[in-house]
């Protein structure tokens, strides 16, 4: 099953609270979110990284937005915010 929105709020907050020092971080995670077992949040955890390392290769394409025109778009070397709501 997917992730909601609030579920990958709570997740977000959950690691930024519970950090990989914490020997249960991964249940606390799980407890946290609310109804994902411990193996999950670790598979969505690995999923946000594969992602986040995909974007600082520059492996993902930069949206085009509608009605934006030529020289709209954000170069290569800007920071950029993205969704990771696998969904």
């Amino acid at each position: 099953m997917g992730w909601t929105r609030e579920e990958n709020r709570r997740f977000e907050d959950a690691l930024a609270v519970y950090g990989p020092e914490d020997p249960n971080r991964w249940q606390h995670v799980a407890n946290t979110v609310g109804g994902k077992s411990t193996e999950e949040v670790k598979r969505h955890y690995e999923r946000l990284k594969e992602d986040v390392n995909r974007i600082e290769r520059d492996q993902v394409p930069l949206p085009r937005y509608k009605g934006a025109g030529a020289g709209a778009g954000i170069s290569s070397n800007s920071t950029r915010i993205t969704n990771h709501n696998h969904t």
